[in-house]
């Protein structure tokens, strides 16, 4: 008996020590966040980290979070037990929220809900009951998928120049060119936009030709959100030459025009020459025969006239078979540049229907897994309660098999009655 009462003052004083202690053990607890800035995309549900490292309970504390360059500065408050909405910034009530099952472990991490690009900035977790406190950046951001679309064609190289475009980034993004080897081309300058959302357009062009290949990729990227977006586009393999034909036909028949003119002019300079030597002739002829050289000189000229009016009309016809057959040719140089361009121009409208049906798909695909989400959530939640009322349970079923231990039982209670009577 001695040794039992002597147990019982250990176990006693154990207890006491536990519980003198345990505050000292509380104050050593950090209150811990993110080292790195954390970032979102505008639309999405963002979670700030924040708890205490060892473990607290700090459902009962008053917790804050807070931005000081708002006026309110509460984003959350936890207040006697509940979510303190009355002093809550307006631009967040409704999309904060702490994970009130975890307080009593120390997590008072905070849940954004549809980041907005306001919601970017320095956020305070503050336990003022033991005055610690952790700051968390929040980086927002916004990105958008490119397209790319045929601008026209540099007939100095027989090239074709394409332009890439891309709206609703944040921050501002760079856009590179890139060839079918992954190689950087070199391209214009980028046109930026800022729009009154204040979410930026830019948009590039490159002028490209047979040299860099058939495959050309535009990308779009932001590298303080570490996000990329891009978009491909792809030549057949006769494309160029279809380009270099019409370029070199064009060039065939300036030559052709040139040399027919050329040819217009020599010849009629050689008319001309002929005309002034028989003139010169004729005026070294001696008078008497003046008459009859008269008479020569007259036939010389009708017939010079002749030739003339003949060579002229040779020229005229020349002339006029030339413009014909250049007319013609560029009427089919043309023909065919159009066509090329509204082959292009389907081709292009293929390209950004495929885009628009693999855009749909992907959102269907994100509908269902969020649905299949939000589902699992709820029967982990379904689950979660169903453990707790089985832990509640169980602890009761604990409870009453303690009380029935501690009561002694009527055998007992006559053995100690029978020592009473032995002692006296």
């Amino acid at each position: 008996m001695d040794q039992l009462c002597i147990h019982s003052t250990i176990v006693t004083i154990s207890v006491l020590d536990v519980h003198l202690l345990l505050p000292f053990c509380r104050g050593h607890s950090r209150l811990i966040g993110s080292p790195q800035p954390v970032v979102a995309k505008v639309g999405d549900d963002v979670i700030l980290p924040c708890h205490l490292e060892p473990a607290v309970d700090v459902a009962t504390k008053t917790l804050e979070w807070t931005r000081s360059d708002l006026k309110p500065r509460f984003v959350y408050l936890w207040y006697a037990g509940q979510d303190y909405d009355d002093m809550k910034n307006p631009s967040y009530k409704g999309r904060t929220s702490l994970f009130t099952d975890e307080l009593k472990r120390g997590n008072i991490s905070l849940k954004l809900s549809n980041v907005k690009l306001a919601d970017e900035g320095k956020y305070r977790c503050y336990i003022p009951d033991r005055n610690e406190e952790s700051v968390i950046e929040l980086v927002v951001g916004s990105v958008s998928s490119p397209g790319i679309r045929l601008a026209g064609l540099d007939k100095s190289t027989n090239g074709v120049v394409l332009q890439c475009e891309s709206k609703g980034w944040y921050p501002e993004p760079e856009v590179l060119w890139l060839d079918g080897e992954g190689n950087v081309l070199s391209a214009g300058p980028t046109e930026t936009v800022r729009g009154p959302d204040d979410l930026y357009t830019v948009s590039s062009r490159v002028t490209v030709d047979k040299r860099h290949g058939n495959r050309f990729t535009c990308r779009v990227q932001q590298n303080n959100i570490n996000q990329t977006r891009e978009t491909h586009i792809h030549f057949l393999d006769d494309f160029f030459k279809v380009q270099s034909r019409s370029s070199a036909t064009t060039v065939g028949l300036a030559v052709s025009l040139a040399v027919s003119i050329m040819l217009s002019v020599l010849l009629l300079l050689l008319l001309w020459k002929k005309n002034m030597s028989k003139r010169n002739q004729m005026d070294e002829v001696e008078p008497e025969d003046q008459n009859n050289d008269n008479a020569e000189t007259e036939l010389l000229t009708e017939d010079s006239q002749n030739e003339t009016k003949q060579m002229g009309r040779h020229q005229a016809a020349a002339s006029r078979s030339s413009s014909s057959l250049l007319q013609d040719e560029n009427q089919s140089g043309k023909k065919r540049e159009d066509n090329l361009q509204k082959e292009l121009e389907d081709k292009e409208k293929k390209w950004e229907n495929q885009l628009h049906d693999e855009k749909q798909r992907g959102k269907k695909t994100e509908d269902a897994l969020k649905k299949e989400l939000e589902d699992k959530n709820k029967k982990v939640s379904d689950e979660k309660n169903e453990l707790g009322e089985e832990e509640k349970k169980q602890q009761k079923d604990l409870v009453n098999n303690n009380t029935q231990l501690e009561e002694p039982t009527s055998s007992e209670r006559t053995s100690a009655a029978r020592m009473s009577r032995i002692r006296a």
